[in-house]
């Protein structure tokens, strides 16, 4: 349509018998011309992010777009600080071209990892490093004073690290749930939604900034997309194996897949075991029930009140944790490392399911219980090896994440900038 538009006002002021431009006509050429200007400006953006420091000639190619159009844009938007000028890059021949990239200083994303064990806040600037974190004292509740909390935070965080509200560009914030991206709700808790108000709608209001919400398995896998050890595989799992239970982010034909409505890679809540434990879904025998970090914790307490022998029974039972389950277990412990090659087992058993529907080039395992490295990947391995059919198996490989939690950060942030940069005029 808006080519056409376009023609046809090239048609009236050009053609054999030309006629006169309407006021209409002279807003239509505006409005594309505005258009084809956004367009550039997000491309622009978009490159610098992605690919980071580069030459007019290189955005110009990248963009196709004129040098002129290239170089206007440039200085208008170092002007508003969201570009900067780095200097001439290396060359062995000729006049050295000078580079760009986007400015460390100019414009800040803001991400809430709020989590059900504890929450954190970072800032990023637009070249995807970190200018100041601090630690919540909150934790995801089904209530309705987390969003009243997240304002006050919010609050008292810009004015602590000194950054300015004016140069948050836009919040991100990652968690667990069922979470529609598009409008802002967090289906698993619903009391963050009072009124039919979503999470994500409230907070916009209060801070008056774009706001986003995303899982936090399909931030992690986006992160390992785009700068781990998927990032240049088309189809990869990574598998979440959180404190509460466990997520299963999907990329498909080099794309993440969120589902129609975002809750794509509930793996967590498939039925594994009929007489099973309750879930906190309400149902019976989900897989997060055996595989979860809480699960694993609940376990190893149960075994040891029941007189099991294990070095574990020395400690006190309610400072047991994560960490110190992996340390025993590297120090040869017996009931540490049965319970996680249990883990690993059932998880690899609910994979093989994944495997069969996807068939990826690689699963990464994220999460706390990827801490265990291959006490954990290899009982996966194994019953992934015993449940799939062969051809599935080829060229299949288990990986532990070299990002570790980073990888969810830096998904969230790559998330927020890439929905903030398609919104932008």
């Amino acid at each position: 349509m808006e080519l056409e538009n376009f023609n046809l006002i090239t048609q009236k002021a050009t053609g054999n018998n030309a006629l006169p431009l309407t006021s209409a006509d002279v807003l239509n050429r505006e409005s594309i011309v505005d258009i084809k200007k956004s367009r550039l400006k997000r491309g622009l953006l978009q490159s610098l992010y992605v690919r980071g420091n580069r030459t007019i000639a290189q955005l110009t190619r990248e963009l196709n777009a004129s040098v002129p159009s290239v170089t206007t844009l440039l200085e208008e938007l170092i002007q508003k600080r969201w570009i900067i000028e780095l200097g001439p890059a290396d060359s062995p021949f000729g006049r050295k071209p000078i580079l760009y990239n986007l400015h460390p200083k100019g414009k800040y994303t803001m991400l809430l990892d709020i989590t059900t064990y504890g929450s954190r806040t970072l800032f990023f600037n637009l070249q995807n490093q970190v200018v100041y974190k601090k630690d919540l004292p909150l934790i995801l509740e089904d209530n309705t004073n987390l969003p009243s909390k997240l304002i006050e935070s919010f609050h008292q965080i810009t004015r602590e690290s000194g950054i300015s509200a004016s140069d948050i560009i836009a919040v991100g914030i990652s968690m667990p749930g069922l979470i529609n991206p598009k409008n802002g709700f967090n289906y698993t808790y619903k009391k963050l939604n009072p009124d039919k108000d979503s999470l994500g709608k409230q907070l916009e209001t209060a801070l008056q900034l774009p706001v986003y919400l995303i899982n936090d398995t399909q931030a992690t896998i986006l992160g390992e997309h785009k700068f781990g050890q998927a990032k240049s595989m088309k189809n990869v799992l990574s598998v979440n194996m959180a404190w509460s239970g466990i997520g299963l982010g999907i990329v498909l034909n080099g794309k993440v897949f969120q589902g129609a409505s975002g809750f794509a890679g509930e793996l967590g809540h498939i039925q594994v075991k009929a007489d099973g434990e309750l879930c906190h879904c309400g149902k019976v025998g989900c897989l997060d029930t055996l595989t979860s970090a809480s699960s694993l914790i609940r376990r190893i307490k149960e075994r040891l009140r029941k007189g099991q022998i294990s070095n574990l029974a020395l400690k006190n039972a309610e400072k047991i944790d994560i960490e110190m389950i992996i340390d025993f277990a590297n120090k040869g412990d017996a009931l540490a490392i049965d319970l996680l090659h249990d883990i690993g087992k059932e998880m690899g058993k609910g994979l093989s399911i994944a495997v069969h529907l996807f068939n990826p080039e690689a699963i990464i395992i994220n999460g706390l219980l990827a801490k265990a490295g291959k006490f954990i990947s290899n009982p996966i391995e194994q019953a992934i090896h015993k449940y799939c059919l062969i051809d599935f198996k080829h060229n299949l490989s288990i990986e532990i994440s070299a990002l570790g939690e980073n990888a969810r950060l830096l998904g969230m942030q790559a998330y927020l900038v890439d929905q903030f940069l398609e919104k932008i005029a």
